[in-house]
């Protein structure tokens, strides 16, 4: 281990893996509201978070497991839970006036048609302005749960449908 007076000790943060320091700061130089997906095995988490001198400040969370209310009873951590969950938060944030925001996908992979890309998709469809390509963006095929229904059998697509109307109202 490095030792002696010329040695410094990297942020906590960085030295767990957990926070990459030269990204975050040009997010917020951009001082742009962040969207921050987080992704896990059993669902998908929006936050919108703005930057402040004193710390971050969380305007609005979303949860994939708020869909149970607008009737949605498949996975939540699943691609059309991921672009449900993105279509409401993108309402919300309409909702309170924010119709800008720049992605925050933290150390998560960036993998084509990945669940982050999903939930992007659903803000974007919501009318919320987020800079992406749409080359990275899943197919609608696979948004809308067919190679689930192919899969499984579950007739997943239907209830996609019926929870994207009812979220678009």
């Amino acid at each position: 281990m490095a030792t002696g007076p010329r040695y410094r000790v990297a942020f906590r943060r960085r030295r767990e893996g957990k926070t990459n320091y030269h990204v975050r700061y040009k997010l917020i130089l951009s001082k742009k509201p962040r969207v921050v997906i987080r992704k896990s095995n059993a669902n998908t988490m929006l936050q919108l978070v703005v930057a402040e001198q004193i710390g971050d400040k969380t305007l609005l969370t979303v949860n994939s497991r708020e869909l149970q209310s607008y009737g949605y009873t498949f996975s939540k951590g699943n691609l059309p839970a991921a672009y449900l969950t993105g279509l409401l938060f993108g309402k919300k944030m309409l909702a309170l006036g924010i119709d800008e925001a720049i992605a925050d996908i933290g150390l998560h992979a960036s993998t084509k048609g990945n669940r982050i890309y999903s939930a992007i998709k659903g803000i974007v469809d919501a009318g919320v302005n987020v800079p992406h390509g749409e080359e990275i963006l899943p197919d609608e095929e696979r948004i809308s749960g067919q190679h689930i229904k192919d899969y499984t059998g579950a007739d997943i697509v239907a209830q996609f449908e019926q929870v994207r109307e009812k979220i678009l109202g």
